[in-house]
């Protein structure tokens, strides 16, 4: 036998004898431990984050123990300690749970998610697909192209009367709350405060914990529409000298307010004696304001506050563009460079699909479209504001000139504590509104109208009796 063959049938041997001992290896099938089952359309247990009225119960049955996750391991890896201080979105917590709910069969009434109820223009569709089959879907620059920073710089200057550099002083983001914590990045740190008007919107407080710094509340009054009161935000500044920035969202999430011209140069001059402080101009709804002559100024516009104004906006709750994920950070150089190097080591750039999308809706849409909508929200907050009236216990001081937002007053209701009321009420009624608490306001619930008037009309009759039946 050649040394070749003897090779061969020595390998053959081997193999043969690797088969038997991994059969005899292989467990009895009654021995296997089956895996716990996973249940991906399991209903949801009705139950908010960090409510202490809700519980649950253990079963101890076989298909219970199947079903129980596995043991953790003894030792992870620790997360990063700053999550500890981050609480989650309410609002995108109770969206979470109502499109679960929906996916098992539920009918629910949602009214806790700020997204217009129509399309958005036909224009800003072909643009889209019209991009996508130009082939224009590749990488832009990181701040945007520049036909659409163009856009924005015209748009910006026709309507609000101030200019922007679209080369050195835009960034197109990712939706408007990258460019809200973007921003933030670019002016705070370790050891700087944040003013945030109260009622907020809670990604404010978090944002200023994400960069280091620690969040200021200021509160307002329902008397005043919680508008902000010039006294009390120096007085707040004054209590407050490391404070370095201060949010300014107008038209207000969640209250609907709008602050006139009048009000923003009284703001703008208590500013003058903090120079310090940079503003962080949140005008994301600045086209949905109902009084009479439908103006929202632009802070950046106003006598020395452009220098230190960070303007954000974009194109979700203007052109119903929400899916997009587009919007926009204007400021002066120093602080438009510095967030286009944070943005460029986040996301990169923002949808080059979306960008093409964003310029047909600022270079093609007609006013009168934009113009249109706002007719349209006015009816619903005044069909909403007229319910509410007829209902006992349930209160708005200042009715909202803007965005798509009511916060009434329900603390009548169980001692005041909203998220209970919630939760009985997307329990009992499937009716979905977020408790006022995450907004910094107790005691109240925020609807938003930007639906259907017949989602509105059956809203409206489900909160009625739930609260005649308590």
């Amino acid at each position: 036998m050649s040394s070749t063959n003897l090779l061969l049938e020595l390998l053959a041997i081997a193999g043969t004898l690797y088969s038997c001992a991994a059969l005899s290896s292989i467990p009895h099938p009654s021995s296997i431990t089956k895996p716990p089952s996973f249940h991906p359309r399991r209903r949801p247990t009705l139950a908010l984050r960090n409510d202490a009225t809700t519980s649950s119960t253990t079963s101890t049955s076989p298909s219970a123990l199947e079903e129980q996750s596995p043991s953790p391991p003894p030792h992870l890896p620790p997360l990063n300690p700053l999550l500890s201080r981050i609480k989650p979105s309410k609002t995108v917590e109770i969206f979470s749970l109502v499109k679960q709910m929906e996916s098992e069969g539920e009918i629910v009434t949602s009214l806790c998610v700020g997204e217009p109820d129509f399309a958005p223009p036909s224009c800003v569709i072909d643009a889209a697909s019209e991009a996508m089959a130009a082939g224009k879907t590749t990488y832009t620059a990181v701040s945007g192209t520049i036909e659409l920073r163009r856009a924005i710089s015209n748009d910006l200057k026709e309507r609000k009367g101030v200019y922007y550099d679209p080369v050195t002083e835009i960034v197109v983001g990712n939706g408007a709350k990258q460019c809200v914590y973007q921003g933030l990045l670019a002016a705070c740190g370790d050891g700087d405060e944040v003013i945030v008007p109260a009622p907020y919107w809670p990604s404010y407080p978090e944002m200023a914990l994400l960069v280091g710094a620690t969040p200021v509340i200021l509160e307002t009054a329902v008397e005043d529409g919680y508008l902000i009161d010039p006294d009390s935000l120096d007085a707040c500044l004054r209590d407050h000298p490391r404070a370095k920035a201060l949010i300014l969202c107008n038209p207000s999430n969640p209250t609907g307010g709008v602050h006139s011209t009048e009000l923003l140069t009284k703001i703008a001059r208590v500013l003058e004696s903090h120079p310090n402080v940079v503003i962080l101009a949140d005008e994301i709804y600045e086209r949905l304001v109902y009084t009479e002559d439908g103006q929202c100024a632009s802070f950046a516009s106003l006598p020395g506050m452009f220098h230190r104004t960070i303007t954000v906006n974009g194109f979700s709750k203007s052109h119903a563009m929400t899916g997009f994920r587009l919007g926009y950070l204007a400021a002066p150089q120093r602080y438009a460079k510095a967030v286009s190097v944070l943005q460029g080591q986040i996301t990169s750039c923002a949808s080059s699909v979306s960008q093409a999308a964003g310029v047909s809706a600022l270079t093609n849409v007609d006013e009168s479209w934009l113009a249109n909508n706002v007719v349209v929200m006015k009816a619903k907050r005044d069909y909403v504001l007229r319910e509410l009236a007829k209902m006992d216990g349930v209160r708005v001081a200042v009715p909202p000139d803007g965005a798509f937002y009511v916060l009434p007053d329900v603390s009548k209701y169980y001692d005041g504590d909203d998220n209970r009321l919630c939760l009985d009420l997307l329990r009992e009624k499937k009716l979905a509104l977020v408790p006022g608490e995450s907004f910094g306001a107790p005691g109240t619930v925020r609807l938003s109208y930007a639906t259907s008037m017949d989602e509105l009309e059956i809203a409206m009759a489900k909160l009625r009796e739930f609260l005649e039946e308590l």
